[in-house]
């Protein structure tokens, strides 16, 4: 058995190697670039269109958070039950390992990968809108399979989409999230793995037993408040160190550009790896070009597919540009990173052979405590570890429907309760297991499913340029659209 483990293992790094490698990367960024220069930098020329079509428009209107078509979900809730699969691990402990293992020159790249990803995801989710349609039973079947086998004809494409989805539903979206809840109740509250495990079984069945419709209705009162409490905490920390703030953006600025040696002729912080780990990170955070949010975006109650291809330009936005950029402002202003202290260990770990002295520093979600702690003491800690907690339990329950999506499209309606048994004994196991081994492997599952995606997307292009164009057309935007 443990041969078995070991030979999975080796074959699961080669295949993470490439999925989050060099040419993957520049795939995710490539198809984003094209997207851009085809609708002539969208995302940037019509940000006050896309900002009034979504943030303001769930100001104003109140058909936007609630709907009356007992099949869908409102504008607004799609919207929350997509960043619940998106905010929180990537955000509080993706930013800082962006920072550690790249320096604060990959907090640029992860701008870059998001501005481009913007398009990349307003692409799938438009495309998504149109290729949606209602079963017999009157729900929507929409999400990236949809789009694969009724645009592209690709049925073999779509399944295998769906059987990713699958996967790293039960990995990402599920094991991960509850060992990050219980090793977060466990360190700050003592509170025991299983009794955390058996808690969130519950409370998640409870939810996920109600549908899309329950889901939606849970994370649209989460997410916002979660997010509005961890950018408060986030801002108060600026404030107080805000004298830090220019020398702050500077070593931004500066690291994206500028190698750093760790000593003795080592490479520390180099261009490539600042790119490589700002824009993995902002992929692992926004989830752009992966395809698995579209499912949610696809049972809104929006008619007009561009309009919800704008909500996630601005899921995209809220979640890379605004949360992970006050997180890495709130790390970097603190204090609590220190360049020549990691750069330090990198050489020594060089010399030796080891990752011992990088991987004995603050890391992920500690270093993040770690900045709250500068201002709010102890208290801090146990806020991060709380939102932690949030931030996962929504991510659960989103990426459940995700799963639960794939599931009907590969096995029919017959399939959704088994799902749903399969998903509750995933997260007790997830909240007990040491999780090194899951976590790999899910992230591999989460990676492989862009592939058909960004191929697809890619194919169905000027499908998309096309519907931008007629949707600007009848609204007298004179922004013209190659065709």
């Amino acid at each position: 058995m443990v041969q078995i483990f070991s030979l999975i293992s080796r074959l699961n790094d080669a295949f993470n190697s490439f999925i989050w490698g060099t040419p993957m990367l520049a795939c995710f960024l490539g198809v984003g670039v094209m997207f851009t220069l085809r609708t002539k930098c969208f995302q940037l020329r019509h940000f006050r269109l896309w900002i009034s079509s979504t943030l303001l428009c769930s100001l104003k209107k109140s058909e936007v958070r609630k709907t009356k078509d007992s099949a869908s979900i409102s504008q607004f809730q799609s919207l929350c039950t997509a960043l619940a699969g998106t905010l929180g691990t990537g955000n509080i402990a993706g930013v800082a390992t962006a920072i550690t293992a790249g320096g604060p020159g990959a907090i640029f790249w992860m701008w870059i990968s998001s501005i481009l990803g913007m398009m990349t995801h307003y692409a799938e989710v438009t495309l998504g809108m149109k290729y949606r349609y209602r079963d017999k039973n009157g729900k929507w079947a929409g999400g990236a399979m949809v789009y694969m086998e009724r645009g592209l004809g690709a049925k073999w494409l779509a399944s295998l989409f769906a059987a990713f989805c699958i996967l790293a539903s039960l990995g990402i979206g599920n094991m991960a999230q509850a060992n990050s809840m219980a090793s977060a109740l466990s360190s700050t509250f003592s509170i025991s793995p299983v009794i955390t495990g058996l808690v969130t079984l519950f409370m998640v069945g409870f939810v996920i037993m109600g549908g899309i419709k329950r889901i939606a209705g849970v994370t649209e009162k989460i997410i916002p408040v979660m997010a509005a409490l961890f950018t408060l905490g986030c801002i108060v920390i600026i404030f107080v160190h805000m004298d830090r703030i220019p020398s702050t953006i500077h070593s931004i600025l500066h690291g994206a550009f500028s190698p750093k040696a760790a000593g003795g002729g080592v490479l520390g912080y180099g261009i490539t790896i600042a790119m490589k780990k700002g824009i993995s990170r902002g992929v692992f955070s926004n989830e752009a070009g992966l395809g698995s949010s579209v499912t949610v975006h696809t049972n809104s109650d929006t008619k007009e597919p561009v309009v919800q291809g704008m909500w996630g330009i601005f899921e995209v936005f809220t979640d890379t540009v605004v949360m992970c950029t006050i997180t890495a402002l709130t790390i970097l202003t603190s204090g609590v990173y220190d360049e020549g202290t990691y750069l330090k260990a990198m050489a020594l770990d060089a010399a030796q052979g080891t990752t011992i002295h990088f991987d004995s520093l603050p890391n992920g979600v500690p270093l993040t405590s770690a900045a709250f702690s500068t201002v709010f003491g102890s208290w801090g800690s146990a806020f991060v570890s709380i939102a932690i907690v949030f931030f996962a339990f929504a991510t659960l329950i989103g990426w459940s429907f995700y799963g639960e999506t794939a599931a009907v499209y590969l096995f029919g309606r017959k399939a959704v309760t088994n799902y749903k048994l399969v998903f509750l004994y995933f997260i007790f196991l997830g909240s007990i297991l040491h999780l090194s081994f899951v976590w790999n492997l899910s992230d591999t599952f989460n990676g492989l499913m862009a592939i058909p995606n960004l191929i697809s997307i890619t194919l169905l292009s000027g499908q998309v340029v096309k519907m931008t164009g007629e949707y600007l057309g009848r609204h007298d935007i004179k922004r013209k659209f190659p065709k």
